[in-house]
């Protein structure tokens, strides 16, 4: 029997979740029965080293090209990605703006997949769900959103013809699911859940190789890891909470793992308020499961998450999670069980890092109870299958 061929795109495999998620679905795909393809639009990051060598990773976009210096390719795309400079300068400093204005100006210059695929799937809003849409020949496409995705006025306007192109729309949790059918409540017969996969044979075994924390502190550590920004894994919250732990006299270093476009304003808060001897930037790393194993407790200070891929990580290694009340945190989290979930404030989530510093019963506690929670879900894997075909699936 002849193989189905896919097509997945995304736009980088930088070390971030929803990129993590992927990397985790393509190394359960059955390549006996499958032959994939992946089309990204920024190469070299953290997770490509990880991927199944049965991937084909399809060269980069022509136009690239031209972005590494190559003025003669053609002056009408100079015009365009002067204009999408320009115009960008101007506009709201968002994701779904930038990637509008990008497809605007840059649509024609994007070179057409001149495959036929039985499913081209955009893993991931914005840029993915644009391509798949407008630039690949497939017998079903698919979209996936792995976030709580916020459109309104004109970016829900400008978007809808992209999902009612897609054939199915994938949610990775059911807040995220629920919020996205308020959206475009006309198109929720065809939108599906399939939470973000995790292999914890995988983490378990990454996290026993590789570098640790290497500066010799002795006292209690304290980790996050998502992308540095405020808005959504509000970052901001972090910072507070880490001043009002020094200010109580606590022993501890706060690491991140993560870059992003609120560095700057990050280390001017940590340089203005004398944070430099415990705060500590990691940068980013394609293995962080050795920090996560040796950290003392793990924080999740967002505002916004599709899922929580770290937290999820955190858990799977036993680690004892303070995480902040944000829209799905509770698909995954039993508070006082396995870990402690607050209000998005600072002092709250300082409180919880105190105690469970403090309270060694309940520290323990957590750690009992994660050692008998499930670990992983790669049986997930059977829902893409049924994703991939006229099945429904139940949300």
């Amino acid at each position: 029997m002849m193989k189905k061929r896919l097509l997945f795109v995304i736009e980088s495999l930088a070390a971030a979740g929803g990129e993590k998620s992927l990397v985790t679905l393509l190394s359960l795909i059955d390549y006996k029965e499958y032959d994939v393809d992946l089309q990204l639009f920024s190469f070299n990051g953290e997770f490509q080293i990880f991927l199944p060598s049965e991937v084909k990773v399809l060269p980069p976009f022509r136009y690239t090209r031209f972005l590494r210096g190559d003025y003669h390719y053609s002056i009408g795309l100079w015009a365009a990605q002067t204009l999408y400079s320009i115009a960008s300068r101007f506009s709201s400093n968002t994701a779904k703006v930038k990637a509008r204005l990008y497809w605007r100006f840059l649509y024609r210059f994007i070179d057409e997949n001149r495959n036929t695929y039985d499913a081209a799937i955009a893993y991931g809003q914005c840029l993915p769900t644009f391509y798949v849409v407008d630039k690949t020949k497939a017998k079903a496409k698919l979209g996936w959103v792995n976030c709580i995705y916020h459109l309104d006025g004109y970016e829900r306007s400008y978007q809808r013809r992209f999902y009612e192109s897609l054939d199915k729309i994938v949610l990775v949790s059911t807040q995220a699911l629920d919020h996205f059918k308020t959206i475009y409540s006309d198109m929720r017969e065809k939108m599906y859940l399939m939470p973000d996969l995790i292999n914890p044979e995988v983490v378990v075994s990454m996290s026993r190789n590789g570098v640790s924390y290497d500066d010799n502190y002795q006292g209690a550590r304290i980790l996050t890891v998502a992308r540095l920004n405020k808005n959504d894994k509000g970052y901001d919250i972090t910072l507070k909470a880490c001043k009002l732990l020094k200010e109580r006299g606590r022993s501890f270093k706060w690491y991140a793992i993560g870059r992003g476009e609120y560095r700057q304003e990050m280390e001017s808060f940590i340089k203005e308020n004398g944070l430099s001897d415990c705060f500590v930037f990691l940068g980013t790393t394609a293995n962080p499961y050795p920090f996560f194993k040796d950290c003392t407790v793990y924080v999740q200070t967002s505002r916004h998450e599709g899922y929580g891929i770290s937290i999820a990580e955190a858990r799977l290694l036993n680690r004892p999670v303070v995480t902040t009340d944000f829209d799905s945190v509770y698909y995954q989290m039993i508070p006082g069980k396995n870990g402690l979930v607050v209000p998005q404030d600072p002092v709250e989530v300082a409180d919880a890092v105190e105690r469970l510093l403090d309270d060694h019963s309940l520290y323990d506690a957590i750690v009992e109870y994660q050692k008998q929670e499930k670990k992983g879900n790669t049986e997930g894997i059977d829902v893409f299958y049924k994703l991939l075909t006229n099945n429904n699936v139940c949300v």
